[in-house]
């Protein structure tokens, strides 16, 4: 059973008077009328009718969707005020924002921590300056640098850090480099975006235009399985990579993905990446010993369905190269044991 739930609240543009080349914000959440703090109520409560009594550890509230420090500071105390109202009733847990890392000032910070607030993401999208520019965020590295500390040194607030894979000027090398700044700051969690085109961008334009070309897929699988794997290394939980498949992407004209840069499923494509190279890399070793006959493959249930692969596509890779091999599910693999077993069947 899933043990942590999150309230989305979406609150698309408000507080935000950018107009990044990506953003469509209205297309991507599927909605365009102004969120008062009676729909905070509203979406609380209808969400907490199913989520309540079902043994979940932790339940957030989470203002999506715009740049929520950049909204008046009467309107955030509004919102806030609502969402603390359920935290000090103990019906959620956490209080959980994003914004843009211009927006944070020792003001913001301490109204936020009035009202009891405890993740703030920031959507800092890449740390190269070229990138940043043409993709005109409107902030610079320097902003994320200063944001970050300050969140820090309050020693209340969760840190996070969303960045974007294949933003115009983008390549692998700018990407790990993000990875690498990301890691010296050193947030609690992560999100990695791979860059998707929605219609009527100003991305969509300058790719109508050929004046931007997105990463191709294999591209973007590899550099995101790369960024994904440094980061975890690091300690930095990555509770998300990719778009929401059903809730941010609508079947209205007007926020049409387009061309070939979106996948529903594109965090379970990493994360069979993952696996399939760790596997790969041990059955080399078994083929450098000579050994050629059957192998056996025991996953616990952390890794089984990476090991196997979105539409089995790990299952189909080992078998060409390993025409003798079987994967099976071992409900108590611990960690200990490194959640995948490889092994001839005479050991």
């Amino acid at each position: 059973m899933k043990k942590h739930a999150i309230i989305p609240v979406f609150i698309p543009h408000i507080g935000c008077p950018h107009a990044c080349v990506f953003c469509n914000q209205n297309a991507i959440t599927a909605r365009t009328a102004d969120v008062v703090p009676d729909d905070v109520r509203r979406i609380a409560d209808e969400w907490l009718s199913t989520l309540e009594g079902r043994g979940l550890d932790e339940i957030e509230l989470s203002f999506f969707g715009g740049s929520f420090t950049g909204i008046p500071m009467e309107q955030q105390s509004a919102f806030l005020a609502v969402a603390k109202e359920y935290k000090d009733a103990g019906r959620i847990d956490k209080i959980h924002l994003s914004t843009r890392p211009d927006y944070i000032n020792e003001e913001i910070l301490d109204n936020l921590k009035r009202y009891g607030a405890d993740v703030i993401e920031l959507g800092v999208q890449s740390f190269d300056p070229q990138v940043l520019d043409l993709s005109e965020r409107g902030h610079s590295a320097d902003d994320v640098y200063r944001a970050c500390e300050l969140i820090k040194s309050y020693g209340c607030f969760t840190l996070g850090i969303q960045l974007m894979i294949g933003l115009p000027g983008d390549s692998y090398e700018k990407c790990m480099e993000s990875v690498r700044q990301t890691i010296k700051i050193g947030p609690k969690i992560a999100r990695l975006y791979p860059t998707v085109i929605i219609s009527g961008t100003k991305l969509c334009r300058m790719y109508e235009e050929d004046v931007y070309k997105p990463f191709s897929q294999e591209e973007m699988l590899r550099t995101t399985t790369d960024m994904y794997r440094e980061l975890t290394n690091a300690g930095i939980n990555v509770i998300r990579v990719g778009l929401k498949a059903s809730a941010l992407i609508n079947d209205s004209d007007d926020s049409r993905v387009v061309g070939d840069t979106y996948h529903p499923a594109f965090r379970q494509l990493v994360e069979g990446r993952i696996a399939r190279d760790e596997v790969a890399s041990r059955l080399a070793v078994l083929a450098e010993s000579g050994i050629t006959g059957p192998v056996h493959i025991t996953a616990g249930p952390e890794k089984f369905a990476a090991v196997i692969g979105h539409k089995a596509g790990n299952r189909r890779f080992f078998a060409a190269e390993f025409p003798q091999f079987d994967i099976t599910y071992k409900e108590d693999l611990s960690i200990e044991d490194g959640k995948i077993v490889i092994e001839r069947p005479d050991n």
